[in-house]
């Protein structure tokens, strides 16, 4: 069992950055995959970044590709997303995700575990 707590969410305006945290306890973090999701309202969750256990292989959306960066900290127990040049359309609840296994897992049906969300608004 992994719990996860984002951090990190608010209101930015156009242009702006927020990073993302996602912090999980239990002492097995280095052997899970991470992802990051997100979900506008009256839809399902989208994909929007991924990384492996150590950190050296990760994946994005075509939407945010060279605007966001996960990245993890596995002394930490963290997993972040640094997003920049924000844009209106990038409004919506992110959710952080978990799975014990060692590659990048881009479907969200793929993950065990889930944080609660954190809402991203972007004003424009």
């Amino acid at each position: 069992q992994v719990q996860l707590v984002e951090s990190g969410g608010g209101l930015v305006q156009a242009g702006g950055s927020l990073r993302l945290s996602c912090a999980a306890s239990g002492r097995t973090f280095s052997s899970y995959a991470m992802g990051w999701f997100r979900r506008f309202p009256g839809k399902e969750r989208e994909f929007v970044a991924a990384i492996n256990w150590s950190g050296g292989s990760t994946a994005y959306a075509d939407s945010v590709k060279g605007r966001f960066t996960i990245s993890r900290d596995n002394a930490k127990n963290t997993v972040y997303l640094q997003m920049n040049s924000l844009r209106p359309e990038d409004t919506a609840v992110y959710y952080c995700a978990a799975k014990p296994t060692i590659v990048v897992v881009t479907m969200r049906h793929g993950y065990d575990y889930w944080g609660q969300g954190t809402q991203v608004t972007v004003s424009s």
